[in-house]
């Protein structure tokens, strides 16, 4: 009875939230386990565990874990490009467990802890993790909860996932019951910062990369068929049209490198192999090996390579719908006839390419 008095006169002000001492993993995870409907999750990419605390009891558990590589109704509202998308999602992270234990189900106190986590948890992933966060993701199951508590701790509803769920295989191939897609921006511009064509430096966190779509997969080797091959027809175990579609695929997702390209291959699910129409032994689909890879980029003609690429590029590129121009006068800068010299750019209003500059010339 003491114990619920002490409940009902909880203060918020007195909660306190903390990242999860590794002593206490073993706990966090029982409790987790015995309470979320979902049950314990194992660390997903980069996670971090808060507890929350009043007056040293736990009162609730959250998990904030890699974001999710998919979610239409998230890159809707981002507005980012595919080849931006993927060498981007570890400035999300996605809340992926809230757990208010049982005996502390009182107004108001779950928006609260929430909002403590969103204050620290920047801080946290920053000094742990070397990088910033700009945007948190979860996704609420609407047969259980209609996610008042996101809503009172200000995060915007954006949609409806399509039920696809990741498996370690890839994704589930039928889909079950669609969640609810809550956001919780970080920053006030993170809409901006993530959609833009070239991406902060304090934000980079590695290379350029992209995340090939499905059809895309599927098309980048019917651009390399018409390649001829250069090795020998004795031994070919490989397709020279999978070979460079793989290679191209690895270098367009960041890949640098034989051995990277080799590593990204490996990497490859069954299903991706498919798509890039690798050759099929026992029942599984084989990549080329590090060896292939080498071999058949050392040989290839670069024109048939570049040639193929750009055909790839004009089909798969975002294009330029106009153009913009602009001017500038370079300070302090006087060509050989004593003028200041003056450059003229025009910039695509889509890509933000500069697709040329041009000094300008005085006598015309």
């Amino acid at each position: 009875m003491t114990f619920y008095r002490e409940v009902i006169a909880l203060n918020l002000w007195e909660i306190v939230v903390r990242p999860l001492h590794p002593s206490k993993q073993h706990r966090y995870q029982a409790l987790m386990q015995k309470y979320h409907y979902l049950g314990s999750l194992p660390k997903i990419g980069e996670t971090m565990c808060y507890v929350a605390t009043w007056r040293n009891r736990w009162v609730a558990l959250a998990t904030f874990s890699a974001a999710a590589w998919k979610c239409a109704a998230r890159d809707r509202w981002i507005g980012w490009d595919f080849r931006h998308h993927y060498d981007r999602l570890n400035l999300l992270s996605n809340n992926s467990r809230f757990l208010i234990l049982p005996q502390w189900h009182l107004p108001n106190l779950g928006s609260r802890i929430l909002s403590l986590c969103q204050k620290r948890v920047q801080k946290d992933w920053q000094q742990i993790f070397g990088h910033p966060l700009v945007l948190l993701e979860t996704f609420v199951d609407p047969q259980r909860f209609h996610g008042t508590v996101y809503r009172a701790a200000n995060w915007l509803y954006v949609g409806d996932t399509k039920g696809f769920r990741r498996t370690p295989q890839g994704y589930s191939a039928t889909p079950q019951g669609p969640k609810m897609v809550f956001l919780k921006p970080l920053q006030t511009n993170a809409q901006t910062l993530l959609s833009q064509p070239i991406l902060n430096p304090l934000y980079r966190t590695g290379g350029s990369k992209i995340m090939l779509k499905a059809e895309q997969m599927r098309s980048l080797p019917t651009f390399f068929s018409h390649i001829p091959d250069p090795r020998r027809a004795q031994g070919r175990r490989h397709q020279l049209s999978t070979v460079l579609a793989i290679a191209a695929g690895a270098i367009l997702c960041g890949m640098h490198g034989y051995q990277a390209i080799s590593d990204w291959a490996q990497s490859l699910s069954q299903r991706a192999r498919e798509r890039f129409r690798c050759r099929r032994e026992k029942s599984r689909y084989v990549v080329p090996s590090n060896y292939v890879i080498r071999d058949v980029l050392i040989r290839i003609n670069p024109v048939h390579l570049d040639q193929a690429l750009k055909r790839w590029n004009q089909l798969y590129a975002k294009k330029d719908e106009s153009l913009a121009i602009d001017g500038k006068t370079m300070c302090n800068a006087i060509d050989e006839q004593g003028y200041q010299t003056h450059i003229m750019s025009a910039v695509g209003h889509q890509t933000k390419t500069c697709y040329t500059q041009k000094k300008w010339d005085p006598s015309l």
